[in-house]
């Protein structure tokens, strides 16, 4: 196994890791900004405001993107098996 196959490898890893979590962060980012911006706006002050609706939308992401989160790692996970004898080789 040479340095370029580690290198692609670790990259693949990332790259799907990346993937696999953007759904959420994404989720999580968009609904505390909107929480930020409706507190700002009220001016109430509240920190365990925005813990309710994170975690209900941050759910929701996950049941709507979990079976495509599944089928990439599925995928990946096949990949990798595939291409163990070429990295052990």
């Amino acid at each position: 196994m040479t340095d370029t196959m580690i290198v692609e490898l670790g990259l693949q890893a990332m790259t799907i890791a990346a993937k696999m979590s953007a759904p959420i962060l994404l989720t999580a980012l968009a609904v505390g900004f909107a929480i930020s911006l409706f507190q700002s706006v009220t001016q109430i002050q509240e920190a365990t405001l925005s813990f309710v609706p994170k975690a209900a939308a941050c759910g929701a992401a996950l049941l709507f993107s979990g079976n495509w989160m599944l089928h990439e790692m599925i995928t990946y996970t096949q990949q990798l098996f595939e291409r163990i004898p070429q990295l052990l080789g």
